[in-house]
């Protein structure tokens, strides 16, 4: 499309039963904020797209706005940031913290925390947005985008716990997470001339900005480390049956 990047459908994944994810059902985005009329058609009459999970803080969006899908009349736009609202972060792509857990290095030394703390606390801070999105996605009627800014952490993450609790392989979820790395820099460039995310942009090296197929290995292996699988988690969440029953069935019945 000409106004979003790194844009991608999750259909085509295989499972770990020998099924493969459908296709118009799950569709991964950076910011949908300079989509053109032509992009908004072809999203909602094309792909049928009826759901938007917009990850964005209430800052970001207050900012931005909520973009030209929302004004198109045809979708339902779902604001379920993963910040923490109560500080809410000024001009920042995410917020810069992370929890404390650690993984175990081969030689028995604890890996640092870095991104994967920082996406176990999307799941810490914000689980009412993870379980809601995820009921979006298993519900809808239609496609549903998930997005945020870059469309890399906030969206990896939703997208990966989905796309896990279906049972597609760790190795096809990290593969696609991976895949953000190759519109890093057309990204970047973008939202470099945004003010509200020029600042955070401009303090970090490029290369910190990239995926590594560790942050989501970590970040798996840390829900069955913690929680005992991401089954398990999204049932203290209020996760039901009929849920599960229903994703399942959106994403590769």
């Amino acid at each position: 499309m000409a106004g979003a990047l790194n844009v991608r459908d999750l259909g085509g994944l295989p499972t770990t039963g020998n099924e493969v994810t459908r296709y118009g059902r799950l569709i991964r985005s950076g910011g949908l904020q300079e989509l053109t009329v032509e992009d908004v058609k072809h999203l909602t009459v094309q792909l049928g797209v009826q759901e938007v999970i917009d990850l964005r803080s209430s800052v970001e969006v207050r900012r931005e706005g909520p973009g030209p899908l929302a004004r198109s009349g045809r979708v339902r736009v779902h604001n379920l940031s993963l910040l923490a609202e109560s500080a809410p972060v000024q001009g920042r792509v995410d917020v810069d913290s992370a929890m404390p857990w650690h993984r175990a290095s081969q030689d028995g030394r604890p890996k640092p925390a870095g991104t994967t703390g920082h996406y176990l606390r999307y799941c810490a801070e914000r689980p009412d947005s993870v379980v809601a999105a995820l009921r979006i996605i298993a519900h809808s009627q239609g496609a549903t985008v998930v997005h945020c800014a870059m469309g890399k952490d906030r969206t990896g993450v939703v997208c990966a716990l989905a796309l896990e609790t279906v049972g597609v392989s760790r190795e096809a979820i990290v593969a696609d997470y991976m895949r953000s790395g190759e519109e890093m820099a057309e990204v970047v460039e973008r939202l470099r001339d945004n003010p509200s995310y020029a600042a955070d942009i401009r303090a970090r090296p490029f290369d910190s900005m990239l995926p590594r197929p560790a942050f989501m290995n970590d970040l798996l292996y840390a829900f069955d480390d913690r929680f005992g699988g991401i089954q398990k988690w999204l049932s203290e969440q209020g996760w039901t049956a009929d849920d599960q029953r229903a994703l399942s069935s959106s994403l590769i019945g």
